[in-house]
């Protein structure tokens, strides 16, 4: 049975495409494959460090780090050229881009050589195909899209929503593609157990502006027009916090706001007793799938691929930029038995509990690997290496 070498590309170990790498490099590199990542040298935090050495072990093709940025910059041309060695140097048979721009750095060479050296293959996070259709950002990027399709072998969607995106915005592929629905592992269905002093709501996630937190401070000050003042955890980091910080004081609402820094979602969940998701844009976000699995009450945007994590019904899933709708929903959360919540969080936590295992994820992606072998007229590959 052959054994990939494989390089993960991406930009920064953070979030939930770090999550996604980490637990597939893992997997393989568990199942015997060898297993490379390159990344961003400036991101990532303690948090990123911490796993990234808890990856090195495991990692026969090494972790290597570079400066990155997210908006095109010169120093693209160097982590080009980068990948070019490493191709060279380590014998890939697969490179395999996470996001915008580690699609970018595992594709262009793709399309200068198509159908010649490793697999070129792609996991979309979101990313551009969330800026705001129409834009000329949004025509930008897609047009950069269109063009490293040409030079793609294998796209592995995380959902269903981001496969129709790029349908719709880019192009409809011929080329092989899967859908690897994000996963988790068995005992993060074991449920979450609120601290004494955890606050009436919980935000964890990035502080940008596309995680919606505005809406939430807002729906904050409509519920103290009603005479409530519900307290929130946020745990985090991001580009906005500053901007989010001067909102609070702005609105009056910063006295029921507790802050803490980026931490394992697992301890974060016991922190607050509802969690509530207010995002703009989404993929197929790990932030709530873990909340969901862990039996955490759950307020959440109709965005994204949301809605394959619950149902369209779900009672308490709402539009994106509506703080009075927030507002309602959070009052009704507030003024129900916790115990009723905690039981349909329950149903809800096992409906997934089938569709998003790490096991699946890995083998959707080792199976979407050997079909585009095939395709290259390669021999096929066994996913049980």
């Amino acid at each position: 049975m052959k054994r990939l070498r494989i390089l993960f590309v991406f930009r920064a170990p953070v979030g939930g495409l770090f999550r996604h790498v980490f637990d597939v490099s893992r997997a393989l590199a568990e199942r015997g494959h060898e297993i490379g990542i390159l990344c961003d040298s400036m991101t990532g935090g303690e948090r990123g460090e911490t796993l990234l050495a808890e990856l090195a072990p495991l990692m026969a093709l090494g972790i290597h780090r570079m400066p990155m940025h997210r908006n095109p910059h010169w120093s693209d041309v160097a982590a080009l050229r980068k990948v070019a060695a490493l191709t060279r140097s380590l014998g890939l048979d697969v490179i395999h881009g996470h996001g915008a721009k580690g699609g970018l750095y595992a594709r262009l060479g793709g399309v200068l050589t198509p159908n010649s050296g490793p697999l070129r293959c792609y996991t979309p996070h979101g990313g551009s195909l969330n800026f705001y259709p129409g834009s000329l950002s949004h025509r930008l990027f897609m047009k950069i899209e269109h063009l490293l399709e040409k030079g793609t072998d294998l796209f592995l969607f995380e959902s269903a929503f981001i496969a129709a995106r790029f349908r719709d915005f880019v192009t409809d592929t011929k080329r092989p593609a899967r859908i690897a629905l994000n996963g988790l592992y068995e005992h993060e269905f074991e449920p979450v157990q609120p601290l004494e002093d955890a606050t009436d709501f919980l935000y964890v996630g990035e502080f940008r502006e596309a995680k919606g937190i505005d809406t939430l401070i807002e729906a904050m000050v409509l519920l103290a027009q009603r005479g409530l003042h519900p307290s929130v955890t946020l745990v985090g980091s991001g580009p906005s916090e500053g901007k989010i910080r001067a909102l609070a004081a702005e609105r009056g609402i910063q006295d029921q706001l507790r802050w803490f820094p980026v931490m394992p979602a697992a301890k974060a969940f016991r922190l607050g007793r509802v969690m509530v998701v207010s995002s703009r844009f989404e993929s197929l976000p790990y932030i709530v799938l873990e909340a969901v699995a862990g039996k955490l009450p759950l307020i959440t945007t109709n965005v994204g691929g949301i809605p394959e994590i619950v149902p369209r019904d779900y009672r308490h899933l709402i539009e994106p930029n509506a703080p009075e709708q927030l507002a309602g929903t959070m009052q009704a959360m507030l003024e129900r038995p916790g115990a009723e919540a905690r039981l349909e969080a329950a149903i809800l936590s096992d409906q997934l509990r089938q569709r998003f295992t790490v096991p699946l994820m890995v083998e959707t992606i080792l199976h979407g690997y050997g079909e585009a072998f095939v395709a290259r007229r390669k021999p096929r590959i066994s996913s049980e290496t």
